[in-house]
């Protein structure tokens, strides 16, 4: 199997290995769908004396392919490279073939077909002869045109045009056979880590690479990716502004791709880097964030002071505290209220808390909390052990440029589920050519802008400028004024660029500075093994609450840093 790079730098798999994954591998039994069998033979396959194939395989295929069509079984008595004899595996049926091979040639032919059947064909669903490869066969032109035909559907087609019902583990593996002789096997695509690593940084400078393995038995463990225009683009045109988020991985061996995106200042995503893991643990999420600040001191002289948004998860609020010492870290208003919503199950109250989340001021947002109370006191109770500074506008320390979540993956849903379920490599194609698109995309777009600003901001000022008709705008000396709107009376000072409102310190518009972000068309011999958490086949099956865990009272958590009861150390909001 070799790699090649085309002048666009993409990757390319020449060539394939037969894929073979074993029963045991897989971790499944069979369950059949029980289905009436079609009971029509079909008069296209016949067999007679004489009749001959190129060799030996194709020998057999056929009369594999003649049995499964007549709905009878073969037993298999000889076959080796000269001769091969069967005969119908039904008790006392006196049907038997015998083919050999022409002297000189690698032709077999059929010598003797010895009686017809006296068993009626087979009665059961299965067939001895829908081996995996023939399932693979049977649909290899449905899946190059269609490779997202699901095995549930291969299980349907098989049965309308063979009329045998076969298990669902066989339609699953026959489709990743082909799958892997199309795209390259999953093993292959960890193999093939370390070289495609050097490929990256050899054909896109200033790109990091890294893949690690597990020092005792090679196993894949990290990989680590971010493209050079990435790295441009965010320390030269994006926001101080970073977000942390994941989604696992739907392939063969699992895993976690963890993500790292900054926002440009149009407010769009600007991805920065990559991570796939063999699992989400702080560990892991600890090492992450300690590529991505080995990152920005390489390319930058003075470390941007940072806003990183996330969820609550302590090895990315250890990580961030570690690595990003300065940096401002707040929680993501979808995962908190995710989890809010989780525990109360209120339309109301979550309003509510978003409410508070936007407040600009701690009146508004003591305000809503009141409003909470009201409503739920353990609500009100489970809001207050998150300390305020880590998620509300009134309480946060940095700035947010509006931004209450980092909504990631659900942004990039629409083709990032697609490259979660490929072989690693292709998954990491699939994110690399994206990242081309879009970067070229908005390069394009923006070489007609005409105003200094870019247009999500220009809209927001004309937006305030509209409301700003109605306002009354005193002066007090050069640089401060009050004005007196429906909504209250503020002081504005347009030397330091902030009001009382604090909303120009919080949603103040930034231009585009700088060079352009998208100046790079993005794109060994350390052996790395696949990881050990290989997936079953089928759907992940449903966690059920056990009949003696119905009505269990919850374990009572301690903080170790006040001695209460009910929230962690890493949430705790008692004063030191």
């Amino acid at each position: 199997m070799e790699l090649a790079l085309d002048q666009n730098h993409e990757m390319g798999i020449e060539s394939m290995h037969d894929m073979s994954i074993q029963d045991s591998q897989l971790g499944l039994s069979p369950n059949p769908v029980l289905q009436t069998r079609m009971a029509v033979a079909n008069p296209h396959y016949e067999l007679a004396v004489g009749q001959e194939f190129p060799d030996v395989k194709s020998c057999r295929r056929a009369l594999r392919d003649t049995a499964i069509a007549l709905h009878f079984e073969m037993q298999t008595i000889k076959s080796d490279k000269t001769r091969f004899t069967a005969k119908c595996a039904s008790d006392g049926c006196p049907w038997r073939i015998h083919a050999a091979k022409l002297p000189g040639v690698p032709t077999f032919t059929i010598r003797t077909i010895h009686e017809t059947h006296t068993c009626g064909g087979i009665y059961h669903l299965g067939h001895q002869q829908a081996s995996v490869q023939w399932v693979a066969n049977s649909v290899e032109q449905r899946l190059r045109e269609n490779p997202n035909y699901k095995p549930k559907e291969i299980l349907e087609e098989i049965h309308r045009v063979h009329g045998i019902t076969l298990s669902y583990k066989q339609a699953w593996r026959g489709k990743e056979r082909i799958m892997a002789a199309m795209r390259g096997s999953f093993e292959e695509g960890y193999r093939l880590l370390p070289e495609y690593c050097e490929q990256i940084k050899r054909t896109n400078p200033g790109s990091i690479a890294t893949v690690y393995g597990n020092p005792s038995d090679n196993c894949f463990q990290r990989l680590f990716i971010s493209f050079q225009a990435s790295i441009y683009g965010f320390l030269n045109a994006c926001r101080p502004l970073l977000g942390l988020d994941r989604t696992y991985l739907k392939s063969k061996y699992l895993g976690t791709l963890l993500l790292a995106t900054g926002f440009d200042g149009d407010g769009a995503l600007f991805p920065l880097a990559f991570g796939v893991v063999d699992e989400e643990n702080d560990e892991n999420w600890m090492w992450f964030l300690s590529e991505l600040h080995s990152l920005l001191e390489l390319n930058t002289e003075n470390m941007p002071r940072l806003t990183i948004l996330s969820d609550r998860q302590k090895g990315i609020v250890d990580g961030v505290e570690v690595n990003f010492p300065t940096a401002f870290h707040g929680f993501c208003m979808r995962h908190l209220s995710d989890s809010f919503r989780k525990e109360f199950n209120n339309t109301m109250l979550v309003n509510l808390l978003w409410e508070a989340a936007h407040a600009l001021t701690v009146i508004e947002f003591e305000a809503k909390v009141l409003e909470i109370e009201e409503i739920s006191q353990d609500a009100a109770y489970w809001i207050r052990r998150i300390p305020p500074r880590l998620w509300a506008t009134a309480y946060f320390e940095g700035t947010r440029f509006g931004h209450l979540t980092a909504n990631i993956v659900e942004s990039l849903n629409t083709w990032i589920l697609e490259a979660s379920g490929l072989p690693i490599i292709q998954m990491m194609e699939c994110i690399r050519r994206q990242l081309m698109t879009w970067f070229n995309e908005r390069r394009e777009t923006s070489m007609q802008w005409t105003s200094i600003l870019v247009p999500s901001a220009e809209r927001r000022v004309a937006e305030a400028l509209e409301r700003g008709r109605t306002y009354q705008v005193l002066r007090a000396n050069e640089a401060e004024f009050e004005v007196i709107s429906h909504e209250g009376t503020n002081t504005v000072d347009i030397r330091n660029r902030c009001c009382s409102c604090r909303g120009w310190q919080l949603y103040e518009a930034l231009r585009i500075e700088g060079g352009d972000p998208n100046a790079s068309n993005a794109l060994s011999e350390v052996l790395i093994n696949p990881p050990k958490s290989l997936r079953p086949p089928g759907r992940p099956r449903k966690k059920r609450v056990r009949a003696e865990d119905r009505g269990r009272v919850k374990r009572v958590v301690h903080c170790s840093r006040c001695n209460q009861t009910g929230h962690f150390r890493t949430t705790c909001a008692a004063p030191i």
